[in-house]
This record gives C-alpha cells, sequence and structure tokens, in this order.
C-alpha cells in the first residue's frame, strides 16, 4: 500500500487544472507503464472544438503539447472486453484549502486536491494492474484504459477518445462513488446569459436600463422553471432518496465598473442539472424559452443572448446488465454490501453509454461530498478495498 499512497501524493502535488495537465499527464504514463502491455500519449487535436458535443466554460484553450493517457492490457483472447475511465485534471483549490496540491496524509486519510476525484481513484487503478501482473494473471479480453484532461470542464478529453470509435463489452467510469455501483447519472447543462442594457449616470434614470438588473430578473425565472422541472421529475428510479438530486447554481455574475453607473452589460453563468426523464435537448429549449420566451419586462431575444457551454445527457444501465452484476458481486466478494445508487452529478459515462452504446457505470473511492471541498480526501482503507474489487471484476469480466 506504501508504493499506493506515495503515487497518490505524487499525483496530487501537479496542480492539474485545466490547461496544466502536461506533468501529471506524464507521470501517470510512467507509472503505467511497467503493468500495461500498451501506453501512448494521445494528442488532441484543435478541431476538437468544432465538435457538436464540444464544452467551453473555460475559454481560449489551447490543445498544443496537451494529450490523454490510452493504455491497453492485451489479452489472449476469447474473453470480454473492459473499459476504465477516469481522469487527471482537478477543480482550483477552495477557500481554506491553502495551495490545494501539498498532500497531507493522517489517521489513515490522504488530503489534498484531487485526492478522491480522481487522483485517488487512478493510484487504486495503477494497484489493482501492478497486484495482476504481480499474480501472473493472463486475462482472456482486453482491459483498455482512458485517462483524460478536462473532464471538470465538460469532458473534451474523453470527447476525443470517443471519438475514435473505442470498442468494449463494458465501461466503468472511475468518480468517487463510496464504493456504491452508480447505474444512473444525471445530466447536466451549463449556461452563460449575457444581459445587455441602456448604461448611464445614475442620476439619469429614465434614460438608462441597467443590465444587472435584468440578470437579477433571468435568475428568478430561472428558479421558477428549476421548482418546476424538480415537481415533474419525482420518483424518477434511483434519484427519489434526493430532496433536490438536479440543483440549479449560478455561479458567477458579472456585470458594472463602478458603483454610479448603470452597468449596460451582465453576465450570468451557473449549471442546471436534470434527470433522466428529460434530454439536453430539451432541457435547452426550455431553458431558451424561460430566458426569451416574454417581454414583459424587457427580457427578450433583443437584449438578451444564451449560450450553452456544456451539456451532458444523463446515463442509465440497467440493473441486470452483465456488468452490473459482475461488479455487484465483486463488491460483495471484498467484504461490502453492493449498494446499487444514482449519482446527482453529471460525469463522462454519457459519451460511453449514449453515444458508443457500451454499457457503461460509475464506481469509486471516495464520497462526493468531499470532492472539490476545501477537505477533499480519500480513506486508505477504502483506496484499498476499491483496488480490490478492480482486481476482482478484471478478472471476472475479462476471464483468465
Amino acid at each position: 500500500m506504501r508504493e499506493t499512497v506515495d503515487l497518490l501524493c505524487d499525483l496530487i502535488r501537479y496542480p492539474s487544472t485545466s490547461g496544466s495537465e502536461q506533468g501529471v499527464i506524464a507521470c501517470i504514463a510512467e507509472a503505467l507503464a511497467p503493468w500495461v502491455d500498451e501506453v501512448e500519449l494521445v494528442p488532441i487535436t484543435e478541431s476538437i472544438v468544432h465538435d457538436p458535443d464540444y464544452a467551453d466554460p473555460i475559454q481560449g484553450l489551447s490543445y498544443r503539447d496537451r494529450h490523454n493517457v490510452r493504455a491497453v492490457v492485451r489479452g489472449r483472447g476469447g474473453g470480454r472486453s473492459l473499459l476504465i475511465n477516469t481522469h487527471a485534471d482537478v477543480v482550483p483549490p477552495s477557500g481554506g484549502q491553502g495551495t490545494g496540491f501539498e498532500p497531507v496524509m493522517a489517521d489513515g486519510v490522504v488530503y489534498g486536491r484531487g485526492a478522491c476525484d480522481a487522483k485517488g481513484q487512478i493510484a487504486g487503478l495503477v494497484r489493482a494492474l501492478s497486484r495482476l501482473r504481480a499474480d501472473g494473471t493472463r486475462l482472456r479480453g482486453d482491459l483498455i484504459l482512458h485517462i483524460v484532461i478536462e473532464e471538470e470542464n465538460g469532458g473534451n478529453g474523453t470527447l476525443a477518445l470517443v471519438r475514435t470509435n473505442e470498442r468494449a463489452d463494458g465501461c466503468i467510469v472511475l468518480e468517487p462513488t463510496d464504493l456504491k455501483v452508480v447505474t444512473a447519472s444525471r445530466g447536466a447543462i451549463w449556461f452563460r446569459i449575457t444581459c445587455r442594457g441602456q448604461p448611464g449616470h445614475s442620476g439619469s434614470a429614465g434614460g438608462t436600463k441597467s443590465a444587472l438588473k435584468s440578470a437579477v430578473a433571468t435568475m428568478e425565472r430561472l428558479e421558477a422553471y428549476h421548482a418546476h422541472l424538480l415537481a415533474c421529475s419525482r420518483n424518477v428510479p434511483l434519484f427519489d432518496k434526493f430532496s433536490n438530486p438536479m440543483p440549479l447554481t449560478f455561479g458567477k455574475l458579472i456585470a458594472g465598473e463602478w458603483a454610479a453607473t448603470v452597468p449596460g452589460t451582465a453576465t450570468l453563468e451557473g449549471v442546471l442539472g436534470f434527470l433522466p426523464n428529460r434530454t439536453k435537448e430539451e432541457i435547452m429549449s426550455e431553458v431558451r424559452q424561460v430566458v426569451l420566451g416574454s417581454q414583459d419586462d424587457g427580457l427578450d431575444a433583443n437584449s438578451v443572448s444564451v449560450e450553452f457551454t456544456y451539456r451532458h445527457d444523463p446515463c442509465v444501465v440497467r440493473e441486470d446488465a452483465a456488468i452490473v452484476q459482475t461488479l455487484k458481486e465483486a463488491v460483495a466478494r471484498s467484504g461490502s454490501e453492493p449498494i446499487v445508487a444514482a449519482l446527482p452529478c453529471s460525469n463522462d459515462a454519457w459519451f460511453y453509454g449514449n453515444q458508443l452504446g457500451i454499457p457503461t457505470l460509475v464506481f469509486g473511492a471516495g464520497k462526493l461530498a468531499d470532492a472539490h471541498s476545501s477537505h477533499e480526501m480519500v480513506c486508505l482503507r477504502d483506496l484499498q478495498r476499491f483496488s480490490k474489487v478492480l482486481l476482482t471484476c478484471f478478472v471476472d469480466w475479462c476471464g483468465v
């Protein structure tokens, strides 16, 4: 376990926010190399920005010298193939977290940015692969690994690999699920709404129109729509245990340059989640109608524009699917009760499940509530169990 802890701490030390993943990607490729038959750094072309599923909440990113990692443990034939996906990028540190990139270990817990989301998953994966090789086990089916960049800002790393039309019989996306077998993940859209008004002096009320007030009115409209959407999304299987599994979040509001000047523009950015009873196309259409559909308060297409910078559909796999049953059995054999659950956040599973038609679930060590927080952490006991479950799943699914 010492090697796993050391690798996790090394990975945390890389400040691998979007656009700055080069160092950690090279480290991951080096860590995988002894335990796989093939490992390559896969470049991402600049043309990806024209893909209809490209996400751009962070504008201006270049893909020069930035790569995904693809690795393969070659099977000897006759078994099912398994694809494992997880990500190397992280969100910026939270307030009170310090740099976030200096790992701390205390009482069997590793703290730091990425500890569970998702560098802990990578360290646990490497441990499982090393044990597979150390045991001399030869799988029948191929084990394919996608370690990607830009998951946190829309999944562009996974998008690039999915567009190569990679095939597999099953897929597991590694995210913190508290070792629950997640068969349903919600979807999300990220929006950027720009309101335009008439700027002017605070003493010229008759000749001005505040873009900031328009943005506030837009927020009120979206909150009313969210309440309606939530009411229409009750009793969706596995999500009904959550009081609000599809929150509306206003993350940024930028307006104004001076306290005594009415702002001429205001930009509102946020996230709206939704459940498997709706599609991203339906949600985007309804949001446009909500924001632009009434001229009662001066909000219309002439004064407001709506962009969707991130668009993920929900991903659902049937509980009786073979990959779900295999993972549940692996969890049970590790000494834990296999719990099937939903994940109230979007992730990259939908690329594989919805676009490639591969039965895809989500699984991992650590708690979602700790991810992106100032106390992000992973318990080493859970990481060890996670690695054991992965190893069992590799053998049972791919065959020996």
